[in-house]
């Protein structure tokens, strides 16, 4: 769509703003609950032009992030029936909520923090944990884990290698993020959502197609 591919222009075009880490933050806090553009390309340019700054800029985005998936928490607890529904169509997400909420009820946290730091759209999480009444507590503590693990890693590796290391992440971040989330997840939770008893449940909510 022409005008999304707008908003991608506009949002990156902030990185050479002498009040970019204030457009980073901007845009982490909306993306988090109802903007279509993730933060991360112009987290990456921000790294790139200043990477002994890298991890600050990281912090930013996970912190405010975080501060944002309230207000998307508060979108699916509160205004479901009145904003959310319409916000999900708007994004494109309608078909994927029932499965979100499906995996959020049987997994929860675990599921949350390894969907979280994916390139799922972080705004699905959060209005669908605050549909089904996730507890605030878990859902602040799933989004800084899994928000830290998208943006932290971003930030850790410009900082420790510079511009140079621009190649590799475009390249494998994905896989970086991967391990990371194994690492943080571990033991029981890993073994949950790579099958087991999570199998069943798994098979149940790729077949959800109702909310609620």
């Amino acid at each position: 769509m022409r005008w999304l591919r707008f908003l991608y222009d506009w949002t990156l075009a902030k990185a050479a703003h002498r009040h970019a880490p204030a457009w980073l933050a901007l845009f982490s806090f909306m993306e988090a609950s109802f903007f279509p553009i993730p933060p991360h390309p112009l987290l990456g340019l921000m790294c790139l032009a200043e990477p002994k700054k890298a991890i600050r800029f990281a912090a930013i985005a996970t912190l405010a992030s975080v501060a944002g998936g309230l207000l998307g928490y508060g979108i699916g607890h509160f205004l479901y029936e009145s904003v959310g529904t319409q916000l999900l169509a708007l994004l494109g997400l309608t078909e994927s909520f029932p499965k979100a909420a499906c995996y959020l009820r049987e997994m929860g946290f675990w599921i949350f923090v390894a969907k979280g730091a994916t390139p799922i759209p972080f705004k699905l999480l959060t209005i669908t944990a605050g549909f089904i009444a996730m507890p605030i507590g878990w859902f602040l503590l799933a989004s800084l884990v899994s928000r830290s693990i998208s943006f932290m890693i971003v930030g850790i590796l410009f900082r420790l290698f510079g511009a140079p290391i621009k190649a590799f992440i475009d390249k494998y971040l994905g896989l970086v993020t991967a391990a990371f989330i194994i690492a943080v997840v571990g033991g029981f939770a890993a073994l949950t959502l790579i099958g087991g008893e999570s199998g069943g449940a798994a098979s149940a909510c790729e077949a959800a197609t109702l909310p609620g």
